[in-house]
């Protein structure tokens, strides 16, 4: 299970996958990867982000959880 990350954190573990940006999105920011895979980017609010939200980024993405602790 995902444990909570900064917004932060975040980035650097999606670049560390093969993403770039984030970009300007029009509410969200936005990292790519290819042409195949878009993942918005929670707003910064000061506070980490939660298990749910991260799962749905591991899920969307398509990776195993375990995977995603050891980036």
């Amino acid at each position: 299970m995902p444990k909570p990350v900064s917004r932060r954190e975040l980035i650097r573990k999606l670049r560390g996958l093969g993403f770039q940006g984030p970009f300007l999105g029009t509410k969200h920011q936005y990292m790519i990867k290819g042409v195949n895979h878009k993942i918005f980017i929670p707003n910064p609010h000061g506070k980490d982000i939660g298990v749910p939200l991260v799962s749905k980024i591991i899920n969307q993405i398509g990776i195993n959880p375990e995977n995603w602790e050891e980036i």
